[in-house]
């Protein structure tokens, strides 16, 4: 298991390549990125993502522990950004491996949500109107209740 928070960009084929040559074993590899979308129709001129380093590192662990422990994984891989990003770049990146695809596809929803309603991180988005910290989403919550 890997957990990364980091400012720095990730690049995603190096990292996805990177995951998958180390499990010949899984029959499964799935992928998820996360981008920057601009909500504000062109006008999204950042998005601040903000944490507490030592607290964060120990929420993500714990969330990939909880899909480890609930699927068939052979690894799990979470990269999270924080900082300033702008539009069109990657926020963060999942990766499961499985000698299945159904554990390797549910754990990745699965850490996907909650990566998007649980983990401590805070956003803002900065346009040209000011700033505006990114509300929770009803719709967000509502998929955790599946798991």
């Amino acid at each position: 298991m890997k957990i990364a928070v980091q400012s720095e960009p990730f690049d995603l084929g190096v990292e996805s390549n990177a995951f998958a040559s180390g499990h010949r074993d899984m029959g499964a590899i799935v992928t998820f990125t996360g981008v920057v979308r601009d909500l504000a129709q062109g006008d999204l001129d950042r998005m601040v993502i903000e944490h507490y380093p030592g607290m964060t590192q120990k929420a993500l662990e714990a969330i990939a522990q909880d899909a480890q422990s609930r699927w068939n994984l052979g690894d799990v891989l979470v990269i999270h950004r924080y900082g300033d990003l702008a539009p069109g770049e990657m926020i963060m990146m999942i990766a499961t491996a499985s000698p299945h695809r159904k554990d390797a596809f549910e754990a990745a929803e699965f850490l996907m949500d909650y990566l998007k309603s649980r983990a401590p991180f805070w956003k803002k988005e900065i346009t040209s109107e000011g700033a505006d910290w990114v509300a929770a989403k009803d719709e967000d919550e509502d998929a955790l209740s599946r798991w």
